[in-house]
């Protein structure tokens, strides 16, 4: 599916533009705020091709798409006006409260960052090592002009904090940068380090540091914000586009510097000391319990919460103890996918387990979690026990990082400290979440997708189970003729030819029930496609199976999900073992209303036991009749 086909199904399916209050995303999801939930297909979106898995957390709708979510939030830019309104006036007055409304704000400031963060990390620590191991000295000019380009980010990081937050608050962006400005303006700084004695009409100002910092910043523009909004309500509009950024500039400074600015620093200063207190009552215990939890914090989308405390701490102290044991979260996630790939004999599976090892190794985990791991639960429960065991070998071994960025192969250099203290540690705890991960995963196994298809087989059902069925088309089957001749199969439906592929449900799209093809219905009727019998009428009356009387098995599915409607909008005219001839009235089904229950009447036509001919040859494109050729079934020599 390309970029933006997927960027209009994940619009339409979050309730279309109009229901978009904005948008961010992170390194793998697509964070919306709605305005209102219950208008999101939530269920349809967690089978859209491209769509990874679906999250409702911190006040936010999160669609998971991996490492493909830029140009995928590019496209809906492309396709929509979202991303034109994501940072204008606000367009509801939806307001997420607690810890939704904590983690909202945090994401929103903090997610549009997290690429430039990431990469400059990773610069920042290969210079590290340069200096480390010889290769450069912090004196020559090549040093001092990568490391500017490295470390910019986080000097003037209020700055960019400026922007992001007066985005979500739906402030003026510029005043914010300026406001952020006049804290590291030089000659404020000056006044700091001469230890100039300062005040502002008489009241004494506390100066601090405020390179690198987070909270007061932040702190600041939410409050301008909210001063803007009451100026611009009060002035006259022949005033107020230069008297509000007037009143904003001369009330915030001097409001940041005596109060916002120094009630961050402590606030910081007290988040990073109880941080680098816990770490030092018993690291073990403190780097197990972070490389258990990490991963489980990412599922639920709390793990926002720790992503200022991980800066702040290098704005403190120049390093963080927390984020090295979060890491080994991220390699135990890994291994455990690793585990499933090395175990599985699912051909999908082992393929889907095998990519998502080689995106977690870079940070990336949704995939390997949400499409592995997370799935088959005994994985998942691997990885956090390996989790616990590398962040408690990486704690124990006081591993710092010395700049942001996102846990990960690439990120590694970020860990290496002044003469690479800490740095074998890491590497120890890492390769050991990755072990302990996959040996678990493959010691104590898990239902393997190909165990579970055979069990089926073995017990009458049809591997199909998946897509609402229980069923054998064929165990019930009065006509056992050898498959060895041709068979020619007509349109039981009338409508448009879809790909299989295309159908939003992966037991079909995969080919996993069998080969065959799809129609979106133009009428709801449902004849006999050849001259044979009925082996299967479902009780809901969703969908029917006939075998002809050469041996072909073929399974009509009217919709995606349509089980669930429990018989509703279907009237059926056939019972199992009934004689049918081609063209004959099976069904009947209401598009209309099946649509307006939220349902895709898209209807996959499968033959069952694809296996046991030569080839499934479509036979028609475009728009197809009732009883027009549809499919060619390839017979196998006798024998």
């Amino acid at each position: 599916m390309s970029q933006e086909k997927l960027a209009r199904e994940i619009v339409e399916r979050v309730g279309g533009e109009k229901n978009v209050q904005s948008l961010v995303h992170c390194a793998t999801r697509l964070r919306f705020v709605l305005k209102d939930d219950s208008k999101a297909d939530k269920a349809g979106l967690e089978k859209t091709e491209g769509v990874i898995a679906v999250k409702e957390n911190g006040g936010q709708f999160q669609v998971v798409v991996g490492n493909k979510v830029p140009e995928v939030y590019q496209a809906i830019g492309q396709i929509s006006n979202i991303l034109d309104d994501s940072s204008g006036k606000e367009k509801s007055s939806k307001k997420v409260k607690g810890l939704g409304g904590i983690i909202d704000v945090i994401s929103s400031i903090f997610a549009p960052l997290l690429g430039v963060m990431a990469g400059a990390g990773i610069l920042k620590g290969l210079l590290l090592i340069a200096n480390n191991v010889g290769w450069l000295e912090k004196t020559d000019t090549t040093y001092i002009i990568l490391y500017a380009a490295a470390d910019s980010l986080f000097h003037f990081l209020p700055l960019l904090l400026a922007v992001t937050t007066a985005r979500k608050f739906q402030g003026n962006a510029f005043v914010a940068l300026t406001i952020a400005g006049a804290l590291i303006y030089p000659t404020i700084i000056q006044l700091k380090t001469e230890g100039t004695p300062t005040d502002f009409f008489g009241i004494p100002v506390v100066l601090m540091s405020y390179a690198s910092t987070v909270i007061p910043i932040i702190l600041a523009v939410i409050v301008m914000s909210k001063l803007e909004k009451f100026f611009n309500k009060v002035l006259h509009d022949s005033i107020k586009n230069f008297v509000t950024p007037l009143f904003l500039l001369v009330i915030m400074v001097p409001l940041t510097l005596l109060v916002f600015g120094p009630f961050g620093v402590y606030v910081g200063d007290g988040i990073a000391s109880a941080m680098v207190a816990a770490f030092g009552f018993s690291p073990l215990l403190a780097g197990a319990v972070m490389g258990a939890s990490w991963q489980l914090l990412v599922i639920f989308g709390v793990h926002w919460g720790l992503v200022p405390v991980f800066i702040n701490n290098i704005a403190v102290h120049g390093q963080d103890g927390v984020k090295p044991a979060a890491t080994a979260s991220v390699f135990a996630q890994t291994g455990a996918a690793f585990g499933v790939m090395l175990k599985t004999k699912n051909k999908k599976l082992k393929t889907l387990a095998g990519s998502s090892t080689l995106t977690a190794l870079f940070g990336i985990t949704e995939p390997a979690i949400y499409g592995v791991t997370l799935p088959l639960k005994r994985p998942f429960i691997a990885g956090v026990i390996g989790g616990a065991v590398g962040g408690a070998i990486i704690g124990q071994a006081g591993t710092q990082a010395f700049a942001s960025g996102a846990p990960g192969l690439l990120t590694l250099p970020i860990f290496y400290g002044p003469g690479g203290q800490g740095f074998p540690g890491l590497i120890i705890g890492i390769t050991a979440s990755f072990i302990v991960s996959a040996v678990l995963t493959y010691i104590m196994g898990f239902k393997d997708p190909v165990d579970d298809e055979e069990t089926k087989a073995e017990s009458g059902q049809s591997a199909g189970n998946g897509a609402g069925h229980s069923q054998n088309t064929s165990s019930k089957s009065s006509v056992q003729v050898k498959t060895t001749s041709d068979q020619a199969v007509l349109s039981p439906i009338q409508g448009r030819i879809v790909d299989l592929s295309e159908v939003p449900d992966p037991a079909f799209a995969s080919g996993a029930m069998g080969k065959g093809i799809a129609i979106e219905p133009s009428t709801g009727r449902v004849v006999a496609p050849f001259d044979g019998t009925v082996t299967v009428a479902f009780k809901k009356k969703h969908a029917l199976a006939v075998v002809s009387d050469s041996g072909a098995e073929i399974l009509v599915h009217v919709g995606v999900d349509t089980v669930k409607l429990d018989g509703q909008h279907f009237i059926s005219y056939i019972e199992e073992g009934d004689r049918v001839k081609a063209g004959d009235l099976l069904l009947e089904f209401d598009i209309e209303q099946i649509k307006a229950a939220g349902y895709h009447t898209v209807t996959p036509i499968i033959v069952t036991n694809s296996a046991d001919y030569s080839d499934v040859v479509p036979q028609a494109t475009g728009q197809v009749n009732n009883k027009d050729m549809l499919l060619k079934i390839v017979g196998t020599e006798a024998g």
